[in-house]
């Protein structure tokens, strides 16, 4: 009974998808390099947003040899916008260890997928069954959410335990002679029909055998306990201006943004800094400034990551002479002229603030 239950649901969802499927680039082809660019760009990104990054993304590399060749400023700069750039930093890096340990062609099985950094289990499933046709299960949020509630699993999602739960029961639907097909078709089902809220369960061809409808369930499942809540941090930039170049440094590892470019940054434990407060530490710093000097610019930005809340607040100078060097060995600080800084990687946050300053015009 149980083998022509899972049978069912598998057809179903195939049929469904040879009806009802987006027509997007990574599905007309089995090109492992392709397929795993698209997965890593859609990770935690909506296919409207990721897709014109995909179509950069192949335009700019097409070959994982493009890729590992290129410099990381120029990844992390075309990457800009999708957030989460550690996912653009382990992509370069795989894509360079894809070169050297393995000819510059993707390993052909699962087994051999995870092992490559930042290729999760999803990931690693996804390739070989797309490209490869291996018989494995790929599990997403919306694989998640379609398993939960067509077989009433209350698992809470959140937990890394509950990983076993659906991976055994998603192994044990996959068919052998369509994997790629049935994984494509769950995941746009949950994508498309499933949906978190207000599903169209009037329509859906698994209403029959769907656990959640059946039991009035559907906003029920799947369980998810709350993420914790965004911890507040309050950015307050000051801009150094000379001769119509700028002053900005590159962050480094240990905390948001590793490897993309800001300004000089005073980071405070409230929204609003008194213009005294920030001269000091401007001064402490060694940087000669007095007050009147500073030009605040009157928008709060606000930028919401996954576990933190930003607010930046900017503050422009002009400077009359370049920031002496044991300031600039300090602060990590170097002048960019306007070209050079519209070529580097920059946070959301503060190419907003360049637009908006009309520092520069083209983003």
């Amino acid at each position: 009974m149980e083998e022509t239950t899972h049978s069912y649901f598998g057809q179903t969802l195939i049929t469904w998808y040879g009806r009802h499927k987006r027509a997007l680039p990574w599905r007309d082809t089995e090109n492992p390099y392709f397929i795993w660019l698209s997965e890593v760009i859609l990770q935690q990104t909506r296919v409207a947003q990721g897709l014109p990054y995909y179509q950069r993304f192949v335009e700019t590399y097409p070959t994982v040899q493009d890729l590992a060749a290129a410099p990381q400023d120029e990844v992390l700069r075309l990457w800009q916008g999708l957030g989460y750039y550690s996912r653009a930093r382990n992509m370069h890096h795989t894509a360079q260890l894809v070169v050297a340990q393995y000819g510059g062609i993707f390993p052909d099985n699962y087994a051999e997928l995870i092992k490559l950094k930042g290729v999760g289990s999803y990931t690693a499933a996804a390739i070989a069954s797309f490209a490869f046709k291996e018989q494995v299960a790929v599990l997403d949020g919306n694989v998640f959410r379609v398993l939960a509630r067509v077989f009433g699993i209350t698992d809470d999602i959140a937990a890394p335990a509950s990983r076993k739960v659906f991976q055994k029961l998603a192994d044990t639907l996959v068919p052998a002679d369509e994997p790629d097909t049935f994984n494509q078709a769950i995941m746009e089902f949950g994508a498309i029909q499933c949906i978190p809220v207000m599903p169209d369960c009037m329509f859906c061809p698994l209403q029959q055998t769907c656990f959640a409808f059946n039991h009035g369930m559907v906003q029920e499942l799947p369980v998810k306990s709350k993420a914790k809540a965004a911890r507040p941090r309050f950015f307050h930039y000051v801009v150094f201006e000379l001769n119509n170049s700028f002053y900005l440094r590159k962050r480094l590892e240990g905390d948001i943004w590793q490897g993309l470019y800001d300004f000089y940054l005073y980071e405070s434990d409230n929204k609003i800094l008194p213009e005294a407060q920030l001269l000091l530490e401007l001064q402490s710093a060694g940087v000669p400034v007095q007050q009147g000097q500073l030009q605040p610019y009157v928008k709060a930005y606000k930028h919401i990551l996954s576990h933190q809340k930003i607010t930046a607040h900017f503050y422009r100078i002009k400077l009359q002479e370049p920031l002496k060097n044991e300031v600039l060995k300090e602060t990590r600080l170097a002048l960019y002229n306007v070209e050079e800084i519209e070529s580097l990687p920059k946070p959301v946050l503060i190419s907003s603030y360049l637009k908006d300053a009309k520092i520069l015009v083209s983003l």
